[in-house]
């Protein structure tokens, strides 16, 4: 008898054993209850049934021995003859061996592991079948939802698209490739798979070994991550996010690697814009920090201008015909005057001065100091202009334009040790919220100086606004040149523009609102009436919390022949004011406890016949207003005071209106 599965039964050498031997061997066989173990005759009829064959199947012996072992087959493989077909084989091949479904007495199926061994006499004579059978339904069943779940899973694997999910062998093959690293890396699983992961590289990643650093920290340390350019396969880059894991078997040895990448290009550009804006923004803060700083500078500085010039003007009337004592003195105010010119970059800077903001036509402009600019730059330089045919007029100050314009040419020839050309040229262009300049939406014209000097390296530029700040040598620039046009142009409205490489030249772009309607003429004042109202002797009350400032602007009051009384505040002045009848008001602005423009407002309320003006430094007034204000820049001459004097007191000059309104003039 042949060996059956798991049992052997020897039929054939042993056919001498003895009776009490076979009563062992059907003790075993009936004891056995994991596996039916059963036998058929040549045509499948079964013929013995053990424990294990009752359980599995639900026949008692007597229900199935008798019976065609086909029964237990399901019903569609019945009609395909698949039972006969299997003893066929068992007979022909000597052994069968299969996997499939079987019936049970109530019709359920289990799943079942069937070995079919035919039984041969010693001379070959086929007189039968052993089969055993196993239940493997749970088995079936732990392989059917392991098969589920890695099918789930490969669906899951195939069905992301925003993360590259692939396989490495240990050398770093490709061996799978879902749709994530298709759309992301450009490349058919056909054209990936068995190549090896570091073409995803850059080449100078690959020159430095990255791919195989990568691998071997993978192995080492359990996990590798880190971020870098990526390639597609069409070359271009890709900021990546990578992740590799190692794949161990139940040994511990590596079997591959797992890989993760993610494409985070637009994420990181997004983290560099906005390292840019808060740099530009501390950039920002930094500059209105020193402006503040320069703007408080500069009022104080203008005060002690204020007081030597003055006091100087008022000495050289008093003083002798001395040419060596005049000299020195006229020394004295052109220092003066040095330190006037300072001031006046460092408020434009701090963007503090007053600003007659009015349409100015660029083209003109330009053309009408093309003569000074060729003065000032010297022969080396050729000025090229380049505007359209028609270019809308800008709202600026022409006067601080000119100035800027001046700075910014003598700024290109400096850059240009061997000369070189220089353009201005001018564009409109309308800004919208995305716009790079940052300005707000509307109307604009960039006005553009460009030279082809040496340019500035990224520190310089990024400098290159601060006041002070210079590249020049000792004595040639105070470093408030640009500064000044940057504070011009944010006092516009507008915003300044550097672009510079190193060795290939600057442009600075001046970006101002183009203007929307003409600006209403000032009325102008007849030398006549000017005259005439100097004449008029009057009683004027000055207000200047700086005693040296007062002290001279009252010296030059009475030098003018005018009666003053004086006060070193807003408080003080109004009890002067009741006391006193005043002809004119003549008021600083920045006081403590009470502004010149707060004092200014009061007194309008309670004498609105008083003419007022307000002397400053720098541009701090607030909009609108409810007082007739006649302004005096810091510091002032004789000449300019009498003016101004002049101004606010001719009748002429005074509203025609209802209600109050605030009015700036003179003092330019």
């Amino acid at each position: 008898m042949s060996a059956c599965g798991d049992f052997a039964l020897e039929l054939g050498d042993n056919h001498h054993a003895s009776l009490s031997e076979d009563g062992r061997y059907r003790l075993l066989v009936e004891a056995v209850t994991d596996y039916a173990i059963y036998m058929l005759d040549i045509n499948g009829i079964v013929t013995s049934w053990n424990a294990g064959a009752l359980r599995f199947k639900g026949y008692q012996a007597a229900e199935i021995i008798g019976q065609h072992y086909s029964r237990f087959y399901p019903e569609e493989e019945r009609a395909s003859g698949v039972p006969t077909r299997n003893l066929e084989i068992a007979a022909r091949e000597g052994r069968f061996e299969s996997e499939g479904w079987r019936v049970r007495k109530d019709g359920t199926q289990f799943w079942a592991h069937v070995v079919i061994d035919p039984i041969r006499e010693p001379g070959g004579t086929l007189v039968g079948f052993a089969k055993i059978t196993r239940d493997l339904t749970e088995r079936k069943k732990e392989q059917e939802a392991l098969r589920l779940s890695e099918e789930r899973f490969k669906i899951l694997v195939q069905g992301v698209t925003d993360y590259a999910l692939y396989m490495l062998s240990p050398d770093g093959l490709v061996s799978n490739w879902n749709v994530g690293a298709q759309r992301i890396k450009g490349y058919a699983p056909a054209e990936i798979v068995g190549h090896h992961f570091s073409r995803f590289y850059t080449e100078e990643d690959r020159d430095a070994g990255e791919p195989a650093r990568a691998i071997s920290t993978a192995a080492n340390d359990g996990r590798f991550e880190k971020e870098g350019w990526r390639l597609r396969k069409d070359g271009s880059r890709f900021w990546a996010h990578v992740v590799i894991d190692p794949i161990r078997n139940d040994s511990g040895e590596i079997i591959g690697f797992a890989k993760i990448t993610r494409d985070i290009t637009e994420r990181q550009a997004a983290q560099v814009a906005l390292a840019e804006a808060r740099e530009a923004l501390f950039q920002s803060q930094k500059i209105e920090a020193v402006g503040q700083l320069t703007g408080g500078i500069a009022h104080d500085f203008n005060n002690v201008l204020m007081a030597v010039l003055s006091s100087l003007e008022l000495m050289r009337k008093r003083l002798p015909d001395d040419p060596k004592i005049l000299a020195l003195l006229d020394n004295a105010v052109q220092g003066a005057q040095r330190g006037v010119s300072l001031t006046k970059r460092m408020l434009a800077f701090a963007r503090r001065q007053e600003l007659t903001l009015e349409p100015v036509d660029v083209p003109n402009l330009v053309r009408g100091m093309t003569e000074l600019l060729e003065r000032s730059l010297g022969p080396s330089v050729m000025i090229e202009t380049r505007f359209p045919l028609t270019l809308a007029p800008i709202l600026a100050d022409s006067n601080q334009l000119e100035l800027a314009l001046l700075n910014l040419a003598v700024n290109a020839r400096d850059a240009m040790p061997e000369g070189g050309p220089l353009i201005i040229s001018a564009r409109e262009e309308v800004v919208t919220v995305d716009h790079a300049s940052k300005l707000a939406p509307g109307a604009y014209v960039c006005l553009a100086v460009t030279d082809a000097g040496e340019g500035m390296d990224e520190p310089t530029l990024r400098r290159a606004m601060e006041p002070f700040f210079t590249t020049k040598g000792p004595g040639k620039g105070t470093g408030l040149g640009l500064s000044m046009v940057h504070g011009v142009t944010e006092q516009s409205g507008g915003r300044l523009i550097l672009k510079s490489t190193f060795g290939k030249g600057t442009t600075v772009e001046l970006w101002l609102p183009a203007a929307k309607r003409a600006a209403i003429p000032a009325q102008a004042v007849s030398l006549a009436q000017q005259s005439e109202s100097a004449k008029r002797a009057l009683t004027v009350l000055a207000v200047d919390d700086d005693a040296l400032v007062l002290m001279n602007t009252v010296a030059m009051l009475e030098e003018l022949g005018h009666q003053v009384h004086s006060a070193m505040s807003g408080r003080d002045a109004l009890e002067i004011l009741r006391r006193h009848k005043i002809d004119l008001l003549i008021t600083d602005q920045a006081m403590p406890m009470m502004t010149g423009y707060e004092l200014a407002e009061k007194t309008h309320a309670e004498w609105p016949q008083i003419p007022i003006i307000l002397a400053s430094g720098y541009a701090e007034l607030p909009a609108g207003g409810t007082a007739i204000l006649h302004k005096l820049a810091k510091p002032f001459w004789m000449d300019e005071l009498a003016r101004v004097v002049s101004e606010a007191t001719d009748p002429s000059q005074r509203p025609t209106r209802t209600p109050p309104y605030l009015r700036v003039v003179g003092g330019a």
